[in-house]
């Protein structure tokens, strides 16, 4: 698991990202962990620094990325 950057929102605790992987990881408040495979890590510096998390999320990661559950 990757250092996680706890954020503000309603809904994602943290987020953390591991480079040689491409692997972003998302923990959500109630769901626990998704993995986010082979993501650009600029997607990642954007996710970090977008001001509502979840938009962010909905607009450029879900549906775009596969993923997996811890």
């Amino acid at each position: 698991m990757p250092e996680m950057h706890y954020v503000e929102s309603s809904n994602i605790e943290a987020i953390g990202y591991i480079q040689e992987t491409q692997e972003l990881y998302v923990q959500f408040i109630k769901s626990g962990v998704y993995i986010y495979y082979d993501v650009e890590e600029w997607v990642f510096q954007e996710f970090l620094q977008a001001d509502s998390k979840g938009k962010y999320l909905n607009a450029n990661i879900k549906g775009l990325y596969q993923y997996g559950h811890l």
